[in-house]
């Protein structure tokens, strides 16, 4: 049997200040007991404060109870922490949306999770950065978009989707795919694509955009090899070479690459599913000059098991720099897979100032 923790060490110190923070990330870590009322809490209680003399962590619930303590039936320390509680509500309720032909009620969502529906809304977008509806609009965009390349017709597509009325989806199509659906369906046939190859210090860049944004920077050794894979992404593309005008397009995003940690302004065309579009904006909210872990984005996004479909999501990103999935890292902080080589992942992270061997750091 363990032990409490020790009564004065750094270890006991820094679950005090949990303690006195409510800190919510400690749950789970250990729990805390009270000798005068014989009970044992999670960090984040909202019971009284006890004073520091009359209380004893303990590793886990178990050895609290060993020790003669009961848990608390406020907080019930044994049980899924309320993050986790909500995470799980959230969870649930994404597979209802994704395996219904229609979107569910927002009542009947709520209802499921035990919630009332104000509650259940704002519990949604806390988890997933986006509304119920969004996200059930962005699953059925992603099931369109899925189904397009082998529909016998756009309109069959959009049915099968679950959308009860075409006009619906062609006013959300735009921002999902990129371009018109029966041009997405005929690999971007009837669209424009201008694009450029140049040198940047990490190689050759290419550089491509359509009438919404750039919707390409890729990276890499062979300038041909650059051009092979956009024709891959836009097989029926009207790929043209960038006018003179498209120059100043091919600036900005070698001025990007060069000093990764300014900033930009680039319109972007990104499309992707609707997870991936999860991760990428994830992404975009890591500060520059510092990294997060594929577990701390997959949490960032309301999904804490799916570390390894956020590095699949990191490795689809076509837009180098402009969505810095290269500030995503391992936990231990060493440097991990990168599209474009993990030596060019080093160079961008160093122009930011990362130290030599970063450690993560917090997505909020």
């Amino acid at each position: 049997m363990q032990s409490p923790l020790p009564a004065h060490s750094d270890e006991t110190e820094a679950c005090w200040a949990a303690l006195l923070a409510r800190d919510s990330g400690a749950d789970g870590r250990f729990v805390y007991a009270v000798r005068t009322t014989g009970v044992y809490c999670r960090p984040s209680c909202a019971a009284r404060l006890p004073r520091r003399q009359n209380v004893s962590f303990h590793p886990t619930g178990a050895e609290a109870r060993r020790a003669g303590f009961r848990p608390c039936l406020r907080c019930r320390p044994d049980g899924p922490s309320p993050a986790e509680a909500r995470r799980d509500a959230v969870a649930r309720a994404c597979r209802l949306i994704g395996e219904a032909a229609a979107p569910p009620p927002l009542a009947e969502l709520a209802r499921s999770a035990g919630m009332s529906a104000f509650y259940f809304h704002r519990v949604f977008r806390d988890v997933t950065g986006v509304t119920p509806a969004a996200y059930a609009r962005a699953r059925r965009a992603e099931r369109v978009a899925a189904a397009l390349p082998a529909a016998a017709t756009v309109t069959g597509a959009l049915y099968e989707a679950g959308y009860g009325a075409a006009s619906r989806f062609y006013a959300e199509a735009g921002p999902r795919l990129g371009m018109a659906p029966a041009r997405y369906r005929r690999g971007g046939a009837g669209t424009r694509i201008r694009f450029g190859v140049g040198a940047c210090s990490l190689g050759a860049i290419l550089v491509a955009a359509t009438e919404r944004g750039v919707c390409a920077i890729l990276l890499g050794d062979e300038p041909d090899a650059l051009v092979r894979d956009l024709q891959d992404r836009f097989p029926a593309a009207d790929l043209t070479g960038g006018d003179p005008g498209f120059e100043a397009w091919m600036a900005r995003a070698i001025g990007l690459v060069e000093a990764p940690g300014r900033g930009h302004d680039l319109p972007l065309d990104i499309g992707g599913t609707a997870f991936q579009q999860r991760v990428w904006e994830a992404l975009r909210a890591i500060p520059a000059g510092t990294t997060a872990s594929y577990a701390e984005v997959a949490k960032a996004i309301g999904a804490p098991g799916s570390s390894r479909a956020v590095a699949l999501a990191c490795g689809a990103n076509a837009l180098a720099v402009a969505i810095p999935c290269h500030r995503v890292v391992r936990t231990d902080g060493a440097l991990s897979g990168y599209r474009w080589g993990v030596a060019r992942k080093r160079a961008l992270l160093t122009r930011e100032g990362v130290p030599e061997a970063p450690s993560p750091s917090r997505v909020t």
